[in-house]
């Protein structure tokens, strides 16, 4: 389906899911000093820093070593810290950031899954599973009551909400004999992490794999699919580049998918990896409050933004540079893509460019491949007015997948 009229300008960075504007460095558009010559400096000011940044590293690991009293020698390490769901954790949380967490945890539990009309036809449960990173990682699931399943669909969500919004979604999937599981990031909903923290999007592939694998194991012979909304669709787009992917999955469907992502200016990208080492959990605090709308329904705007679930901060350093290095390495690998897949962007989407999805379209080696594009919608396709008619369209995609 091709695109008839002109689509309004991207916005700049933004927090994805969040559509909060990061107008990062913004004054440095007037800066006196060309753009090229600034960048020189700049990537040999990083070079320097992560010269330095390495010798510091390895000169505290030889001090540590050789500090380490004699009668430590040889001695075994002490038994990695539990946490009451039985998971060690994959990175070091402050006391603070540890109780958050939990409060997540406890917040994504209380979740209403049933949707009034399908409480009757499907049962639906929450479950922790252990990431790559031993963190604890909050699931759901949404599965037929006859427990006969034609399809299993797998959600992966966009940044900074979490697998709980879904439920409506999966109500219609549910009512057309698909099975539904979703896994909330690290960082997002009731998982381990800081929230609205991602130290890697390359962990949340490889958290997404492991997911697919213990699905299908529970699940034999039922085919399956994987979905991405925004970041989420540029996080499923990486994993199906994988051959064991495409080989466990009948097609993955992307909405709005995070793809050709910019900063505003090209020094941010050249700054971008320095300061998401030195601070990479910093917030960008000139974010815009009001940040831009992502559905054309004031009450699932007034549902998001008001759910204590959904990250509503400025951006952190780390996650907005991942969300440019999996955008740049998808755009470089578009070619290379050859699993069958559905996209779908409305061409009014102001956080994410239907432009790159077109591009998806036309460019991807997979000989099973759709686009949709819906006149004037945002970014939050599953929650516009027409989110069942959304629905519809995925659900008759993946049918027909099943048939073929």
């Amino acid at each position: 389906m091709e695109m008839e009229r002109g689509i309004a300008p991207v916005e700049e960075l933004t927090s994805g899911a969040s559509s909060r504007i990061i107008p990062v460095f913004r004054g440095v558009r007037r800066s006196i000093i060309s753009r090229e010559a600034a960048i020189r400096v700049l990537l040999f000011l990083q070079s320097i820093f992560l010269w330095i940044l390495i010798l510091i590293r390895l000169r505290g690991g030889r001090s540590a070593l050789s500090s380490k009293p004699s009668s430590m020698v040889g001695s075994p390490l002490p038994s990695p810290r539990r946490r009451g769901v039985g998971f060690r954790k994959g990175g070091r949380l402050s006391a603070k950031e540890e109780e958050d967490a939990q409060k997540r945890r406890v917040l994504a539990e209380q979740v209403d899954m049933a949707f009034p009309l399908s409480c009757s036809r499907c049962r639906c449960e929450s479950f922790l599973i252990m990431g790559t990173k031993k963190n604890a990682l909050f699931c759901r699931s949404w599965v037929p009551a006859s427990g006969n399943m034609k399809g299993i669909l797998l959600i992966i969500h966009g940044l900074n909400e979490h697998s709980g919004r879904y439920a409506h979604f999966a109500s219609q999937l549910t009512a057309c004999s698909f099975g539904v599981y979703a896994m909330d990031w690290i960082g997002h909903g009731g998982s381990d992490g800081l929230h609205g923290y991602v130290p890697s999007l390359d962990w949340v592939v490889a958290d997404t794999e492991l997911f697919l694998e213990k699905i299908r194991s529970e699940n034999p012979g039922v085919p399956c699919f994987l979905f991405g909304h925004s970041t989420g669709g540029a996080v499923v787009l990486k994993a199906a580049l994988l051959s064991q992917m495409v080989a466990a999955l009948k097609g993955i469907i992307l909405t709005s998918p995070a793809l050709r992502v910019k900063p505003a200016h090209a020094l941010v990208g050249a700054v971008a990896p320095i300061f998401s080492l030195v601070l990479p959990k910093y917030q960008f605090k000139g974010a815009n409050k009001k940040g831009i709308p992502v559905s054309r329904d004031p009450a699932a705007m007034q549902a998001k933004y008001s759910d204590p679930l959904v990250y509503t901060g400025p951006i952190r350093i780390r996650t907005g540079h991942e969300i440019l290095r999996i955008s740049s390495y998808l755009m470089q690998n578009i070619r290379s893509v050859n699993i069958p897949f559905f996209v779908l962007h409305g061409t009014a989407d102001r956080v994410t460019d239907p432009l790159a999805s077109q591009d998806l379209y036309n460019e991807a080696a997979s000989k099973h491949k759709d686009i949709k594009l819906y006149e004037g919608f945002l970014h939050d396709l599953l929650f516009e007015p027409e989110r069942d008619e959304i629905g519809t369209d995925i659900i008759e995609w993946m049918e027909n997948r099943l048939k073929q």
